[in-house]
């Protein structure tokens, strides 16, 4: 990974901005509320005082290891003062306000989901000075305003008891998780559940009887279906199904990639049809072409032109490592978890490169804004793809 000047340079050589436009764009990102769909906050790096090295002596499980290292990268590493100066340091570069925030593993289980939405509810608590937990789209504004940065919450998964009898007892924790501060959850992560099918499921069946009442569930309390790891059936079926907008936070255009994570344009209408939006990821393997930011405008360009500019937004799916974690032991190795599952063979053209992911660097984000203006979108237009159409759909889920 390059600098944030390297990337920033790289980003810029692709883009060859003019003067002009790049003193636009960098004014417009300035001016504007920038709201990352979905991603994560920068990571810590550095090291944990020995914790992880001492439970691989131990022996310890698979998920006590990951859940040691998450919450170190998460929460513990910023008791580091270098590391609280290098994130100022990534969020001032980005320019980002906020970010809908990876707060919940992959899956349903209650347990796995509440570890990471706990260790990103402390970093809160620890940095008060720095950032702030919103809960209500009005509260964004105000945080702003006083210099501090937003993390709005969104699981990986909804909520499901294993120890359920009824459809009622199944959802309770939706609401649960709601009081928790959670907006948006995943209906499903890449394979098959209760709810619907992935997107790495080559069945593609849609949505289940049961996955309908989860999004009536979420309509009623208030929280977003998001479609991103959803197949192209579950995506269609959940947006003609709920009363309120579906968004499809981190994904890419299928009329641009056969990758599995685009969404045709089927879908893409009828998240329109619901007042939602896509939100293109900054994922190289995930655009295909040429798999740098010009790839990643062209996705942006292509939603915005064909279904509206309120109907796309920015979730770059990014977490910025700060400094590389130390460990001195060797992690064991383990078998990909359930819900990895993330390639297909054909699903990747060519080799991605070191330059391709940099220009796509999270602290880039200023750039995103101007090759918009490069290709000529308005300022209300971009304002609303950049942090206004985000802003939109948690105020109208909340209605």
């Amino acid at each position: 990974m390059g600098t944030i000047q390297e990337c920033r340079q790289l980003a810029c050589n692709i883009l060859q901005p003019s003067a002009r436009d790049l003193e636009h764009g960098l004014e417009l990102h300035r001016d504007s509320f920038v709201f990352d769909a979905y991603g994560f906050t920068p990571y810590a790096g550095g090291t944990d005082g020995g914790r992880v090295d001492r439970l691989i002596r131990d022996h310890a499980g698979r998920e006590e290891l990951v859940f040691a290292k998450e919450d170190f990268w998460m929460n513990r590493g910023f008791e580091n003062a270098e590391m609280r100066r290098l994130l100022r340091e990534a969020w001032e570069a980005a320019g980002v306000d906020c970010i809908f925030q990876n707060a919940g593993t992959e899956g349903n289980d209650i347990e796995n989901l509440i570890k990471r939405l706990g260790s990103y509810t402390a970093v809160v608590d620890r940095m008060s000075d720095f950032y702030e937990r919103a809960v209500f789209p009005d509260q964004l504004e105000a945080i702003r305003s006083r210099g501090h940065k937003s993390l709005y919450f969104t699981t990986n998964g909804v909520p499901i008891s294993s120890k359920y009898i009824s459809c009622e007892e199944a959802l309770m924790h939706i609401a649960v998780f709601f009081d928790l501060g959670v907006r948006m959850m995943h209906l499903t992560y890449n394979r098959r559940n209760l709810i619907g099918d992935g997107c790495a499921e080559t069945a593609d069946a849609g949505l289940s009887d049961f996955g309908r009442a989860v999004i009536a569930e979420m309509n009623r309390v208030g929280v977003i279906p998001d479609v991103a790891h959803c197949g192209q059936r579950t995506s269609l079926e959940a947006a003609l199904c709920s009363r309120k907008p579906v968004v499809a936070s981190h994904a890419v255009a299928g009329g641009l990639s056969s990758h599995y994570r685009g969404k045709s344009d089927e879908v893409i209408e009828a998240i329109r049809k619901t007042g939602g939006y896509i939100g293109i990821c900054a994922h190289p393997w995930f655009l295909q072409g040429e798999m740098n930011i010009k790839a990643f405008l062209d996705h942006v360009e292509y939603v915005a032109r064909k279904f509206g500019a309120d109907h796309v937004a920015i979730g770059t799916d990014h977490g910025l490592w700060l400094a590389p974690f130390e460990l001195r032991e060797k992690t064991p190795g383990t078998r990909p978890i359930w819900e990895q599952y993330w390639t297909r063979p054909g699903d990747v053209s060519g080799t991605m490169t070191q330059e391709q992911y940099d220009s796509l660097e999270w602290t880039n984000w200023p750039l995103f804004t101007v090759g918009l203006v490069q290709r000529g979108f308005s300022d209300g237009e971009i304002r609303r793809i950049i942090g206004g159409n985000v802003l939109r759909v948690c105020r109208e889920t909340l209605a």
